[in-house]
């Protein structure tokens, strides 16, 4: 079984946030597939579904980005998920928006969502695809930056970008991640 875990933050208030484009890469491949999320445990929204032969699940926490982890470590142990078959999608400051990078394992990078997948899955070890959101051109603080929506200016490379992760998602269902890293960070 794989886990794709999109991050964000439940609500309204935040669906079209920056901090969301986690959140968004899942709403396009549930859009892809007619898929829904139908189940609600685990501090989750979630769906089990499958793809040539594959379980999949899919997830958005509804924790809030900064304890993601609370979610995503309950489900990956009810499910027996290895931290290997886990990928996240989340928003990357230090990626220009429009830009994605895939990477097997790492530190969080100052990311808190990330820090809380860390600490309740118990390892660095699981997959991740950055989703460019840029850096604040101003002075805005960056707790300010990442709550807010894209600029019109940003639209057409951030769906673009959604639709790149999407893509990339897809063909971790059918490929090694390795593969899918060299087909799109290339």
């Amino acid at each position: 079984m794989k886990c794709i875990v999109g991050l964000g933050n439940p609500g309204r208030k935040y669906k079209k946030t920056r901090h969301n484009i986690g959140f968004m890469a899942v709403d396009e491949l549930l859009k892809r597939y007619g898929w829904k999320l139908n189940q609600g445990k685990f501090e989750g929204k979630y769906t089990v579904e499958h793809v040539s032969g594959q379980k999949i699940l899919l997830v958005q926490p509804q924790t809030f980005m900064n304890l993601s982890g609370k979610s995503v470590g309950p489900l990956a142990d009810y499910y027996g998920i290895e931290p290997k078959d886990i990928v996240a999608v989340y928003d990357d400051l230090d990626l220009p928006a429009g830009k994605i990078r895939l990477r097997q394992q790492g530190g969080h990078g100052g990311h808190n969502g990330i820090r809380s997948l860390i600490d309740h899955l118990g390892t660095k070890s699981f997959n991740r695809i950055r989703i460019g959101i840029g850096r604040p051109e101003d002075r805005t603080p960056v707790v300010d930056y990442v709550l807010n929506p894209f600029a019109k200016h940003e639209k057409e490379s951030v769906e673009a970008s959604i639709h790149k992760a999407a893509d990339a998602i897809e063909s971790w269902m059918e490929k090694p991640f390795v593969e899918v890293m060299n087909e799109f960070n290339g």
